[in-house]
C-alpha cells in the first residue's frame, strides 16, 4: 500500500552584488536539499509555500517569481521517528510523493532554521549544483538559473 502525498518547496534565491546565491538546507540525513514540505488540507500552493520557507528559514519577505513551476516525482520509505509516527498513525510508511517547486527571492539573507536541519548555506549556481544531494533537485537548480538568466536579461553568466 502506497500514501500518495503532495509537498510545495521553492528554489530560494538572493541578488548579492549583482549576483544570485541560493539556499540550500542541511536536512540531517546526509542530503542537502530547497526548503520544502507538506501540504495541509486546506491550503493553496502559494500558503504552504510561504509556511515551509517560514517554518524552515524564518524568511517572510518573498516574491514569488510566476513563470517558473516544476513538478518532481519520486518514491520513499519513510524511516526512524518518520517512520514510528506514521505507524503509530496507522498510516503506511510507503510514499510516492509529487513535489512542486517554484523560484522564490528572498528579501534579506537572514536565515533562522528550524531543529529539523543542521544547518544552511547561501551558495552560488555552481557551488549549489555540487552540494545538491539528488539529481532532480539539480535539474531543478539548472531550470532556475536559466529562468533567472532570462529573468534579469543578462547577456554574462549569473554563476
Amino acid at each position: 500500500m502506497f500514501a500518495l502525498e503532495k509537498s510545495v518547496g521553492a528554489v530560494v534565491f538572493h541578488r548579492e552584488n549583482n549576483q544570485i546565491k541560493y539556499l540550500l538546507l542541511d536536512h540531517r540525513e546526509d542530503y542537502w536539499n530547497f526548503p520544502k514540505g507538506h501540504m495541509e488540507i486546506g491550503e493553496t500552493d502559494e500558503e504552504t509555500l510561504r509556511r515551509e520557507i517560514e517554518e524552515e528559514t524564518g524568511i517572510t519577505e518573498l516574491q514569488i517569481l510566476p513563470s517558473f513551476k516544476r513538478r518532481a516525482f519520486y518514491f520513499y520509505r519513510a524511516k526512524g521517528k518518520e517512520k514510528a509516527k506514521r505507524k503509530e498513525a496507522g498510516r503506511t510508511w510507503n510514499i510516492f510523493k509529487m513535489a512542486v517547486f517554484y523560484l522564490v527571492e528572498a528579501q534579506n539573507q537572514t536565515v533562522h532554521i528550524s531543529s529539523e536541519h543542521a544547518g544552511f548555506a547561501w551558495l552560488n549556481f555552481t557551488e549549489a549544483l555540487e552540494k545538491l544531494t539528488y539529481p532532480t533537485s539539480r535539474k531543478i537548480l539548472r531550470q532556475a538559473q536559466a529562468e533567472l538568466e532570462k529573468f534579469f536579461a543578462k547577456k554574462e553568466s549569473l554563476s
